[in-house]
């Protein structure tokens, strides 16, 4: 490809392409075929992972987070970067599947199970769906409320027609949506940075308890398993093989190889800005709220009042940028998450606006019988360990396949590594479960 470019001009003409999913494509083949690696030509990779990353900073993080960091410091930390590097290798998994056999999980699902299995699998991938969105909506109608307050209802409508505007930027490529959704991940970046700045941590204590695995007493554990039970998203792990399946069409082996290396880079990238996030959200509470006194806070509209005498209208604003960003950009990545399985599984499609429609009536039932917004949040993610199972075993059994991978089948050790933290995490999950109807694991 040449130099680099001596002048602003064609750099700027560069950048300018990669707003355009036509323009995007011709940098990556350009890349692929070994033509270079400008960096603007580099980010045509980037987006991807950045919309799963986003499953990973969704509010039901934002109170499990802020709970752990209230009730037991800094001494979580090590699970929010242990479940990460899980995310990255399920994640990672996925993105290869899409890229290797241009066909998403739900897809390949349908063409290699059973019709039974398949059908069952996407009843689960349905509810789960739901339950995905009654948490990512009721966390930005939550923020909306409280910043304008308004009736939390009246955030709900709000929510909807943002994240039905943003869903319409998919007639213009796939391309504007993953920059409006990298913006929202800023700005979840940026509050956050902004709430370490107002109320920096103790940052030796960050850096052991990120690496030292410890426990104290109380529900420690328990708040552990759900940290852990959160992080992997079923439509997370749906979404980011189609994402990846014909994105950008490798013409031989040597580019298909490359694509699989960067999207691995890309993985890394995003989901450990996510982890940066989750780890930002439990150092906050951590040095905000764990004084013997806030030590007990656990809703997300508690915190935010919190934050207002504590650390000023600015610390509490930058929360609920954090959390509206959070909630518009999850909720609508939930959406396509939907569609990628409905059509997956039965090759249904139907318009985005009934999709928007479908996935927000829970959303409304919950809040209109009455139920408090965040035991919606807590009965959200029961629904989700339910159906995690789902794409995690599929994922596996598929990608050891070599009538499905080719020569790009998981290895042993791979396979190995997978189902064990796989294992772990169903199991943590089953503790979730039976603590949340009462029977005391922990």
């Amino acid at each position: 490809m040449g130099p680099p470019p001596s002048g602003g001009a064609p750099m700027t003409a560069a950048v300018r392409a990669l707003t355009r999913s036509d323009g995007l494509v011709e940098a990556a083949r350009a890349v692929l075929a070994g033509g270079g690696w400008r960096w603007p030509s580099v980010l045509s990779f980037a987006g991807p992972a950045v919309i799963a990353s986003v499953a990973y900073m969704d509010p039901g993080n934002f109170a499990t987070n802020i709970q752990a960091g209230a009730e037991h410091g800094y001494m979580l930390l090590w699970v929010v970067v242990l479940a990460n590097v899980v995310a990255m290798l399920f994640q990672g998994l996925s993105a290869k599947l899409g890229i290797v056999t241009g066909r998403n999980l739900a897809e390949l699902a349908r063409t290699h199970f059973p019709r039974p299995v398949v059908l069952g699998m996407w009843l689960v991938s349905e509810i789960a769906a739901m339950a995905t969105d009654l948490a990512e909506f009721l966390g930005a109608a939550i923020g909306l409320a409280l910043l304008f307050r308004l009736p939390l209802l009246a955030g709900m409508v709000v929510t909807g027609v943002i994240t039905y505007a943003l869903l319409g930027l998919q007639k213009h490529g796939f391309r504007p949506l993953e920059l409006a959704i990298g913006g929202l991940v800023g700005v979840i970046g940026a509050a956050y940075l902004i709430e370490l700045l107002i109320a920096p941590p103790d940052w030796r204590q960050v850096a052991v308890h990120s690496i030292v695995p410890q426990l104290g007493g109380g529900d420690a554990l328990l708040l552990a398993v759900g940290i852990v039970g959160a992080t992997i998203m079923p439509h997370a792990i749906f979404l980011h093989s189609a994402l990846t399946q014909d994105r950008i069409v490798p013409r031989n082996e040597t580019e298909r190889r490359k694509l699989i290396r960067f999207s691995h880079r890309e993985v890394a990238l995003a989901l450990g800005f996510a982890g940066l996030v989750n780890l930002a959200m439990v150092a906050m509470a951590a040095a905000v709220f764990h004084d013997g006194t806030h030590d007990g806070i656990a809703e997300i509209g508690t915190a935010y009042h919190t934050l207002v005498p504590l650390l000023g209208g600015g610390a509490a604003a930058a929360f609920l940028a954090a959390l509206i960003a959070s909630g518009l950009s999850s909720s609508t990545v939930g959406t396509l998450a939907g569609q990628v399985v409905m059509q997956g599984f039965v090759g249904f499609r139907i318009p985005v606006g009934w999709r928007r429609l479908a996935t927000m009536v829970p959303s409304f039932a919950v809040v209109a019988v009455g139920v408090d917004a965040t035991r919606g949040l807590v009965l959200s993610q029961v629904v989700l360990s339910f159906a995690l199972p789902v794409p995690m075993v599929a994922l596996l059994l598929l990608m050891r396949r070599r009538d499905v991978m080719g020569a790009y089948a998981n290895t042993r050790a791979v396979t190995a590594l997978a189902t064990t933290c796989a294992t772990a995490i169903l199991a943590l999950n089953l503790v979730l479960v039976l603590d949340s109807f009462g029977v005391a694991v922990v």
